[in-house]
């Protein structure tokens, strides 16, 4: 019997095999389900004033009709109408733009601009039009402008090219500020083209909606209307997105005539393996085990982690299951910002070929890539966002296969929400991708950077605000010169080099490799990123292969690793303390109040944690000497009155301990409420004078700290009015702390809701966070002094 169910698995798709399997073997462990059915392909004619060249070229492709969607935005573009493509993954949305803009070139020698937000879409960008130009050799120069492009092939670029393929970062620093040198191609531009727009939302969206409008600035200075054409993932509002970052009216084309293989979506919740204390097998754990399964069946998978130490640490699992034999090919990857672009490039190559059985990732392979066939996409843990996590599960069954994807929960309360309510995350539509190009910081500095391109004149308008306002703001400070109805950029500085489309410090860190006594540069890191990577005893991850950094040069911004065999890797401590400046507004209550208002922050890295692999045990702890980071930025921020404190809770213990598990749910869903990424907010609990900061010990337990003191004890504090903090996690703020504040009161209910709903006894990582108590052991409930605290912030007097 168990023979004929084995032959009978044989000869059904594997990928359903894979499924039954899962569903049979843990079943307890998948919360909610979903097929959504195959999708047969809809065509539509050649149009028929096409460049014979290109029908051959694309013949040679075997390329003879249209999806109805890309002969829709032929129509559409060719008519001159600025137009967005929303269509799923691999449907075709390269072709929508390639088709029209090849036609230009060939007809009346009219130029694009390409802009990919990732240099790796725009070298896959540009291999895609290479392979048609051979196919019907049509002559077309495509070529890519970036960081890596070197200088004496910058100017052939400039005055040869008909598409040139960059990203917002490079047009904003390395084209617009040298306009005059691209007076040739600005001349003859017909066509923008904005891929991936679904990424331009939030602080990077806002930033590229005004880099549009200096984009647009300069085209009309040279005389040019160019139309754009933007392609994105599903959203829910992709015609209200593109509008805003372009500026004018947009046509949305949303029917996708392409085919599609049958899709298979799982939610899986980790086993609990401490109900008292509500603790869940890791996600790691599971999506290594379902991706072992998925290997061992000869299909073709994809991980995606949703950090870099994650990515490394998966790897490491699978490598030492897969690649444990060094004369055999590699069959496991790992791909992650911060390798070198040549390794990156390598591993796009074997994916494509087939030659990788699974790849790690983070969500630097959730855009457009192409990477090839793949049978299966496990997410481990859930992405932040509906839009971004069918677009990740877009990648496997790329080429009109079955495929399957898991979502396996973390222990994070957005996590196991989603997997506790199925129907919400299956039923509901993708987010909106929001953007505010006027926020003031952000409109500001590119006012500054569109004056150092050309001078303004009286009447122009620039953005929503009152542009006279600022043009005599800016002449305050001394960086504009009004001469009659004009005005000219006076300072020496390039404005553009100190403002960041990310809003991140500048300057990125290479790693350098001296075992053995070489030099040899292995990997780049972010600014943002170094503190937590590269301070000296941490374990620095290639491939899953271990290297200890030595040296950390933080101002030349190098840090020197050696190969190593350590067996545990490191994870860094940080500590945040916070200072409110000035409250704007305040809404006070007879029990707490609320406030929004500008704070100073200080981040320090004091030390880091050694935990093995496998076991996960604390096995040491380092020091860290690096400078604090600091920054000014804004907040809102909730107090209860010391009064009401003391009279609710019987020690400050327990206080604290409710405060630390209350901005934990607080901090998630004040994500939710403002559509933004939960690391576009930060949070904090402390004193609002800065005298301390509270964190959980060892222990599991709230305790507070001060840089200078180190641990206090909050019995013998003589001020003791702890505050939550949620505040914008970027220099000067980038819009968020104002709605919240507004939103204050739902924030509170919310987090209020997600705690008493978690069906846990005492608080688990999935309520309150990393609070380590149980009614038993320590005679109360974090989750009922987290439901105390959040009952007490209910009542700020809005």
């Amino acid at each position: 019997m168990a023979t004929t169910a084995r032959a009978v698995e044989a000869t059904e798709d594997p990928v359903q095999g894979l499924t039954g399997r899962l569903q049979r073997k843990y079943g307890g462990r998948i919360t909610g389900q979903l097929v959504v059915p195959a999708r047969s392909a809809r065509h539509a004619e050649m149009p028929d004033g096409l460049d014979p060249r290109l029908r051959s070229a694309l013949a040679a492709r075997g390329i003879n009709r249209l999806y109805t969607h890309q002969r829709e935005a032929w129509d559409s573009i060719r008519a001159g109408q600025h137009t967005v493509v929303v269509t799923p993954t691999a449907s075709g949305k390269t072709l929508c733009y390639n088709l029209p803009v090849l036609q230009t070139a060939l007809s009346d020698g009219g130029k694009a601009l390409y802009l990919f937000p990732t240099k790796a879409l725009s070298q896959d960008q540009v291999a895609e039009l290479t392979e048609l130009n051979q196919a019907g050799e049509l002559g077309v120069r495509a070529y890519t402008f970036d960081g890596d492009t070197p200088g004496d092939a910058r100017k052939a670029v400039r005055t040869r090219g008909d598409i040139v393929v960059t990203n917002p970062d490079m047009l904003h620093k390395g084209v617009l500020p040298h306009h005059t040198k691209w007076a040739q191609f600005f001349e003859r531009l017909r066509y923008v083209v904005i891929d991936e727009t679904h990424t331009y939302r939030g602080v990077f969206g806002s930033h590229m909606a005004n880099v549009m409008r200096r984009l647009r600035r300069v085209c009309r200075f040279y005389g040019a209307d160019p139309v754009f054409v933007l392609s994105s993932a599903t959203i829910a509002n992709p015609a209200e997105l593109a509008q805003g970052l372009v500026g004018d009216a947009v046509h949305a084309i949303t029917d996708s005539g392409a085919p599609a293989g049958e899709k298979q979506l799982l939610l899986w919740n980790p086993p609990v393996i401490n109900p008292d204390l509500g603790i869940r097998a890791s996600s790691r754990s599971q999506s290594t085990r379902i991706t072992r399964m998925a290997v061992r069946a000869g299909l073709k998978s994809i991980v995606f982690a949703r950090s870099r130490l994650m990515v490394e640490v998966i790897t490491k699992y699978l490598k030492d299951v897969f690649d444990s034999d060094p004369r055999k090919p590699t069959r496991v990857a790992a791909y992650r910002g911060g390798y070198l672009p040549g390794e990156r490039r390598d591993t796009e190559k074997a994916l494509r070929a087939g030659n990788v059985d699974c790849v790690v990732a983070t969500s630097a392979l959730e855009l457009g890539v192409d990477i090839g066939s793949l049978d299966v996409c496990v997410l481990d843990g859930y992405p932040g966002t509906i839009a971004a996590t069918w677009q990740r599960l877009g990648r496997a069954g790329r080429r009109n296969r079955t495929a399957l994807g898991v979502l396996v929960a973390s222990s994070q309360p957005l996590d196991q929400y989603i997997v506790r309510n199925p129907e919400f995350f299956l039923g509901a539509s993708p987010e909106h991708a929001r953007i505010d190009p006027d926020q003031l910081l952000i409109l500001l500095d590119h006012v500054r950077c569109a004056a150092f391109e050309l001078p303004f004149r009286q009447g122009e308008h620039f953005g929503g605000e009152d542009l006279d306002e600022l043009l005599a703001y800016l002449e305050e400070q001394g960086v504009l010169h009004r001469e009659q109805d004009t005005w000219h950029w006076t300072e020496d500085s390039y404005p553009a080099n100190s403002v960041s489309l990310r809003s991140v410090a500048e300057g990125n860190f290479v790693v350098i490799d001296v075992t053995d006594g070489g030099q040899q540069i292995v990997a780049e890191v972010d600014y943002s990123s170094a503190a937590e990577t590269l301070y000296e005893g941490a374990i620095y991850l290639v491939q899953a292969a271990p290297y200890q950094v030595e040296t950390l040069d933080w101002d030349g911004r190098k840090a020197w690793v050696r190969q190593t065999r350590a067996d545990y890797y490191t994870d860094a401590i940080d500590y945040t303390r916070l200072k409110v400046l000035e409250s704007f507004e305040a809404a006070r209550g007879v029990r707490s109040e609320c406030a929004n208002g500008e704070v100073h922050l200080v981040r320090r890295i004091p030390g880091f944690k050694k935990i093995r692999y496998y076991t996960h045990e604390n096995i040491g702890y380092g020091n860290i000497n690096l400078p604090d980071q600091e920054m000014h930025t804004t907040a809102v921020w909730w107090e209860v009155h010391p009064d009401q404190l003391a009279h609710a809770f019987p020690s400050r213990q327990e206080a604290l301990d409710g405060f630390l598990g209350a901005a934990h749910a607080m901090h998630h869903v004040a994500a939710l409420r403002v559509m933004s990424e939960p690391s576009d907010l930060g949070r904090a609990v402390g004193d609002g004078n800065a005298r301390w900061f509270a964190t959980v010990g060892p222990a599991g337990r709230g305790q507070i700290r001060s840089f200078d003191d180190g641990a206090l004890n909050p019995e013998a504090e003589q001020r003791f009015r702890p505050a939550v903090f949620l505040y914008d996690n970027y220099p000067g703020g980038v819009g968020l702390s104002a709605p919240l504040y507004d939103q204050r009161q739902a924030v509170v209910a919310d987090a209020r809701e997600l705690v008493a709903a978690c069906g846990c006894q005492s608080g688990c990582p999935g309520c309150v966070g990393p609070i380590l108590a149980s009614d038993e052991t320590r005679g109360f409930s974090p989750k009922q002094a987290a439901l105390q605290v959040l009952e007490l912030l209910a009542s700020d007097g809005s």
